[in-house]
């Protein structure tokens, strides 16, 4: 009969084991060889070395040249040009005509105006003839008045004598008395009647002479809109962006131009954000122009932020190069502060992605880039002052690392 054989189980136990340890190998192997963190290329990267160094607190900034003073041109009239007597870029004079405008309603107006002056001018006169006519006969009247009053009171002289010598009867001396009371009370009647009358007149005059002068204020006003018609130049200096054309049609507070200072110039300059709390009103400066140094001040700060950026402007402080041009570009240095040792590294682009407070630190093999949170401090156009975090002697990636994300370590290829 047949005879069932056992398996024999040893050669499988080492057969598994053996593959499991294969695996295992090429595991391990795998792991070893395989890159930790993102791969980035080595020429990709620029790398600098932090280092001890003398840190210049101060800011270069790119400025413009502007005219330090400017008068700015807007028609005060509107209308259409009809003459043109200067150019974009000339030198004007103050008072120099500049262009002329025609507006018929203006010339209108003022004929409106002058025609009114005149009529009131003329009832000024008749009113004043009026009253100097009236004047006259109450002035008779008041002589006749006196006249008679004096006469009354020769008569009534008279007949007191005669009573007095019984050549008149006392009813006739009454009687006299009489009159010579009656002519008081005419009198001061007459004198009233003339005070009041030259009170109204008095009045009315000096009512039409108010209103005369209103209608002259008036009829200046006008006036000075047709004078306005002709533009002249408000001060002396260099005409620009003037482009005016015979025959263009202009509105009232339409821009036609400025007249800029030609000889004195300040500096515009936009400066980055992070320098608002540091930069100051009398804060010096300087200026590469030519060969020449050339100082500045800080003179005007708009806070307002747009795109990262605030404006500022310079005045030359002692002087200003010679070949200066409105528009012309300058590098410009704002000093923030006294230059101090400090732990250093170069001012990269790492720092708008980073904002200081953390960088890629390399390795001391250069296959590897962790990264290391700092502690930053001022900031120049080319340096970055280093409070904590660093060492002297250790490398740092100083490129962008915008392309990183958020990775804690790079495997640098090289």
């Amino acid at each position: 009969m047949d005879t069932i054989v056992p398996k024999r189980r040893g050669k499988t136990i080492a057969l598994a084991v053996a593959g499991t340890a294969a695996v295992a190998a090429f595991a391990f192997a795998l792991w070893h060889w395989m890159p930790r963190g993102l791969q980035v290329a080595a020429g990709e990267l620029r790398i600098a070395a932090v280092e001890r160094g003398v840190f210049r607190d101060d800011v270069v900034v790119r400025a413009t040249a502007q005219p330090l003073q400017s008068v700015m041109l807007d028609s005060v009239e509107s209308g259409r040009i009809e003459e043109v007597y200067a150019r974009d870029g000339d030198l004007v004079k103050q008072g120099q005509l500049l262009f002329r405008i025609s507006n018929p309603q203006r010339n209108l107006e003022l004929l409106a105006r002058q025609g009114e002056r005149a009529q009131q001018i003329s009832n000024l006169s008749n009113l004043r003839v009026a009253q100097e006519a009236s004047r006259s006969e109450h002035q008779r009247r008041l002589d006749d008045l006196s006249f008679a009053m004096d006469q009354a009171q020769k008569r009534y002289a008279r007949d007191e004598k005669l009573a007095a010598q019984g050549f008149l009867s006392s009813v006739a001396l009454e009687e006299s008395a009489d009159r010579v009371a009656q002519q008081w009370r005419v009198l001061a009647q007459a004198q009233a009647s003339n005070d009041t009358d030259q009170r109204v007149r008095a009045t009315a005059l000096e009512q039409l002479d108010k209103a005369l002068d209103g209608l002259q204020s008036g009829l200046k006003l006008v006036s000075a809109t047709v004078d306005a018609l002709a533009v002249r130049a408000p001060s002396d200096g260099r005409l620009t962006d003037f482009r005016l054309q015979v025959g263009e049609s202009i509105t009232t507070g339409k821009h036609v131009g400025r007249i800029d200072d030609p000889a004195r110039f300040k500096l515009s300059a936009e400066v980055d954000e992070y320098y608002l709390k540091r930069v100051a009103v009398g804060r010096h400066g300087s200026v590469q122009m030519d060969g020449r140094s050339y100082a500045v001040d800080v003179s005007t700060i708009y806070p307002q932020i747009k795109e990262g950026r605030f404006t500022v402007e310079l005045v030359f402080s002692a002087g200003q190069p010679d070949a200066l041009s409105p528009g012309q570009s300058v590098d410009a240095t704002i000093t923030l502060g006294e230059p101090a040792p400090a732990l250093l590294l170069p001012n990269g682009a790492f720092l708008n992605d980073s904002g200081g407070t953390w960088v890629y630190a390399v390795a001391p093999d250069g296959g590897v880039a962790e990264r290391r949170a700092i502690r930053s401090g001022r900031r120049n156009n080319a340096q970055l002052e280093v409070l904590s975090g660093l060492a002297v002697g250790e490398r740092v990636i100083v490129s962008g690392y915008t392309a990183y994300g958020n990775a804690p370590r790079l495997q640098i290829s090289k």
